[in-house]
């Protein structure tokens, strides 16, 4: 993903906080109104289901990978309240971005396109499959073949001629940040991989992801418990560069880094039963308190001082709903989070008094921490973010993630994604790891660099 100003839709547009949403959070169906607010807001400023308009595609700033996690969150809304209301227009845009490959690689998205941003669509289509969101056509991709194509893809991409392997941020090797290994994209393969080894039970995938983890850890992106510095063992860094050999460390901690490397851990850990996942969930989760004001979430890199970017005003929501899926697949920290989520949840709510673009007392801000007095912000990543922290209360009683041995419905394809480019020797993602790769296993721009070092260099002090 990009970093992209601050600005909203039109920030001319920002007019008053009004009354904000009522929330009780002892009452199920005070909380499916609010997320029901909440939507009707956001996809009020959602063109893709207009006439002539590209569906799957948000206005600018947008770029394209936060439209695949809007989707993500309006079947999260769905999976929480039952609402079949926006169904169809997930789908429509689900199925019209897959990409020639069935991969999530559009073509005309090339020059945007990283390896985290195609991972955001898979994280999408996993979560169809998870909670049987209603299926493609049977002519057309099936959403586990789908995850299965995203995986494969940036399995292939596994780049062993710098740093022992790791991803690269980028796909193209034109593209700004082609020499950055970042953790969004490798934990987000390692995510995207955990995931589908639960619902497949294929141990490739369950190898690549305890590589993946490996890598980032005996790189530092994952800080060990006696690496330098103040922060806590298991806190997870941003990236690093192949440059230097990934010797270097840009220690920026966001929550979605933390949210999706927790989630991953607490699906292997209800897949394997191995007690090294469970000691990397709790110790992932205790680094995660600097994410946490009075048990507020807050995007500690850009919060405190007002400059979260387009992209980073987004991050809460995946944060929340990787906390929530995770109560599902290692049920005892549900009463660990739980406080969590209902501080954040109040606060968020408090958020949504905006008036905004043609919304009336409904736009959410993104500064939970200030309580009542809204924000002037507003957008998708604000929608997202308060949306899914509010369902998260209504974790416990939901049904959980299903797999292909207790009721799952999506068909998948262990070769899928891997045409084109790739050769045709469409098993070749899902060859076991040689012992080669196991041992193995054990430039940004100036502009980028400077930018992201004077915003949060405060975080390794």
């Amino acid at each position: 993903m990009r970093f992209r100003s601050v600005l909203a839709l039109s920030a001319a547009l920002v007019l008053r906080g009004a009354t904000s949403i009522e929330l009780d959070l002892s009452d199920p169906s005070s909380i499916t109104s609010a997320a029901s607010s909440i939507a009707h807001g956001m996809m009020t400023w959602y063109t893709g289901n207009q006439t002539g308009q590209i569906p799957g595609i948000l206005p600018p700033p947008y770029y394209w990978w936060e439209a695949g996690a809007m989707f993500g969150t309006l079947i999260d809304y769905w999976y929480y309240t039952g609402d079949s209301g926006y169904n169809d227009v997930v789908k429509e845009a689900l199925l019209f971005q897959v990409g020639p490959e069935a991969n999530y690689m559009p073509p005309n998205q090339s020059k945007n396109e990283g390896n985290d941003d195609q991972a955001f669509w898979g994280f999408t289509v996993m979560t169809a499959a998870e909670y049987k969101f209603p299926n493609p056509p049977p002519d057309q991709p099936q959403w586990l073949a789908l995850a299965q194509g995203v995986w494969n893809s940036q399995q292939l991409r596994w780049d062993r001629t710098t740093c022992n392997g790791g991803l690269r941020w980028q796909i193209y090797s034109t593209n700004n940040g082609y020499d950055y290994k970042h953790t969004p994209s490798n934990a987000a393969f390692m995510n995207l991989g955990a995931r589908l080894y639960a619902y497949t039970g294929n141990e490739t995938y369950a190898e690549w992801t305890v590589k993946a983890w490996d890598w980032m850890y005996d790189h530092g992106l994952i800080k060990t418990p006696d690496s330098p510095g103040s922060a806590r063992p298991y806190s997870v860094f941003d990236g690093t560069y192949s440059t230097m050999n990934c010797t270097d460390l840009i220690p920026i901690q966001w929550t979605y880094n933390a949210g999706m490397l927790l989630n991953a851990a607490a699906v292997m850990w209800n897949a394997t039963g191995d007690p090294i996942w469970e000691e990397r969930v709790n110790g992932l989760w205790a680094s995660s308190i600097v994410f946490f004001k009075d048990k507020v979430m807050w995007e500690v890199a850009c919060e405190p001082r007002g400059n979260c970017n387009t992209d980073q005003l987004s991050f809460k929501a995946y944060f929340s709903r990787f906390m929530a899926a995770s109560t599902k697949w290692m049920p005892q920290l549900y009463n660990e989070f739980q406080p969590f989520f209902a501080a954040s949840a109040q606060q968020a709510a408090k958020q949504c008094s905006g008036d905004a673009a043609g919304l009336v007392g409904n736009a959410c801000g993104f500064r939970w921490t200030q309580g009542s007095r809204y924000d002037g912000t507003y957008g998708f990543g604000q929608q997202m973010g308060a949306m899914e922290v509010i369902l998260a209360n209504m974790i416990e009683p939901s049904v959980g993630p299903v797999t292909a041995k207790t009721g799952g419905i999506s068909k998948g394809d262990p070769s899928a994604g891997t045409g084109g480019d790739y050769g045709e020797d469409g098993s070749a993602p899902l060859q076991p790891i040689t012992a080669g790769d196991k041992a193995g296993a054990s430039i940004l721009t100036a502009v980028f660099v400077v930018a992201m070092l004077g915003g949060a260099w405060w975080m390794i002090l």
